[in-house]
């Protein structure tokens, strides 16, 4: 009997353990997708601001 966790797990791609998806880069190499990242980090912080408004 095989263990699924491991590999491939049927359609939803390969499994990792905690270990293999520790320390991640985020890699922004070009110009564009720099801006579009500082840009969501932006937009996230006026949108909490915006609902803090609203709600008091």
């Amino acid at each position: 009997m095989s263990d699924s966790r491991h590999g491939k797990d049927g359609d939803n791609g390969p499994v990792f353990s905690a270990e293999q998806a520790r320390q991640g880069d985020i890699i922004l190499r070009t110009r564009t997708r720099r801006v579009v990242f500082i840009a969501g980090l932006v937009g996230v912080v006026i949108l909490a601001l915006v609902v803090r408004l609203a709600i008091g």
